[in-house]
C-alpha cells in the first residue's frame, strides 16, 4: 500500500471518527420537563418522585446507582472536568503546570488546562469509571474555563473541543452527556450534548440562551439557589410558572447541594 493511500485512509477515518462512535445513537436521553433531583453531598435521598438522578461520581458507589435503577430511575454522574479538587482520588495524576488560578469560592480547587493531553487521559478515566459504576450519563462541571481567569490562555475553540471530546468520549461509552452552563457556547453545542444543566439562570436572566436544547427536545435542567425563592412563596411561585411555561425542570437547593431543603416545580 503507497503512503499516499495510507494516508488518505487515516484521514478519512478521523474525519469520520464522531459519525462512527455515534452511529448507534444508543444511550439514554432524558425528554424534556423530565422530573429530576441532584444531590452531590450527604446520603442521597433515593424517595423523591423524580425520573433522573444527579450524583457523584466518586462518592456514589455502585450499589446505589444499582438501587435507584431498580427503583426506575436514571442516574447522571457528576464530576468536575475543568477543574482539580485536591480531594479526589486521582487529583496526583495532574501535573504543575496544567493547574492554573483557584476557582473563586471554592477552596482546594484549581482550573485546568483543557489543551493538555494528560487531562484528556484522566478525564477518559472518570468516563471509563461512571461507565462502570452503571451511570446513565455524565454531567461534567467547570466547562468554561475559556470565559474565566483561569490562568491559561484559553480560547472559545479551545473550549469547543474539550466540551466535545467530553460528549463524544460519553457517547461511545453509550452514555449521555450534559453539557453545564457555558451559556455562550450553547448555539455551537447543543447539537453535541443530551441535555443542559443550568445553574441560576432565572436569577440572572439568562434563560433565554438555553432555548436552543428546548427548540431539539432536549432538556434543561436549572437549579436556583437565591432565597427568595426559598423564604418567599409568591416569588416561587413565578419563578415555578415561568420555567413551565418555557419547559424547563427547576429545582430550588441550597448551594451546598446537600439535600438540606428541595422544592421543585413540578411537583
Amino acid at each position: 500500500m503507497n503512503k499516499i493511500y495510507l494516508f488518505a485512509i487515516l484521514l478519512l477515518g478521523f474525519f469520520l471518527r464522531p459519525c462512527l462512535a455515534n452511529e448507534s445513537g444508543i444511550w439514554y436521553k432524558p425528554v424534556t420537563s423530565v422530573k429530576w433531583h441532584i444531590q452531590l453531598q450527604g446520603e442521597v435521598n433515593t424517595s423523591y418522585p423524580a425520573e433522573l438522578y444527579d450524583i457523584d461520581l466518586f462518592d456514589s458507589p455502585a450499589s446505589l446507582i444499582e438501587q435507584l435503577h431498580v427503583s426506575g430511575k436514571h442516574v447522571i454522574c457528576y464530576f468536575s472536568a475543568g477543574s482539580s479538587e485536591k480531594w479526589r482520588p486521582d487529583y496526583s495524576k495532574f501535573k504543575k503546570a496544567e493547574k492554573g488560578k483557584g476557582l473563586t469560592g471554592w477552596p482546594g480547587e484549581n482550573w485546568l488546562d483543557i489543551r493538555s493531553s494528560n487531562v484528556k487521559e484522566i478525564m477518559m478515566a472518570r468516563i471509563d469509571m461512571a461507565k462502570q459504576k452503571g451511570c446513565d450519563g455524565i454531567d461534567p462541571d467547570n466547562v468554561e474555563g475559556y470565559a474565566n481567569k483561569s490562568g491559561f490562555p484559553l480560547t472559545a475553540q479551545d473550549q469547543i473541543d474539550y466540551n466535545g471530546f467530553l460528549a463524544y468520549e460519553a457517547h461511545k461509552k453509550g452514555m449521555a452527556a450534559a453539557l453545564k452552563n457555558d451559556l455562550g457556547q450553547i448555539k455551537d453545542l447543543a447539537g453535541l450534548f443530551d441535555f443542559s444543566v443550568n445553574e441560576q439562570c432565572f436569577q440572572y436572566k439568562e434563560c433565554e440562551k438555553l432555548k436552543p436544547f428546548i427548540a431539539l427536545n432536549k432538556p434543561v435542567l436549572n437549579i436556583e439557589y437565591k432565597q427568595n425563592y426559598v423564604k418567599n412563596a409568591v416569588q416561587r411561585q413565578a419563578l415555578c410558572e415561568k420555567s413551565l411555561s418555557l419547559k424547563f425542570s427547576t429545582l430550588i437547593l441550597p448551594l451546598g447541594l446537600n439535600n438540606k431543603f428541595r422544592y421543585s416545580c413540578q411537583e
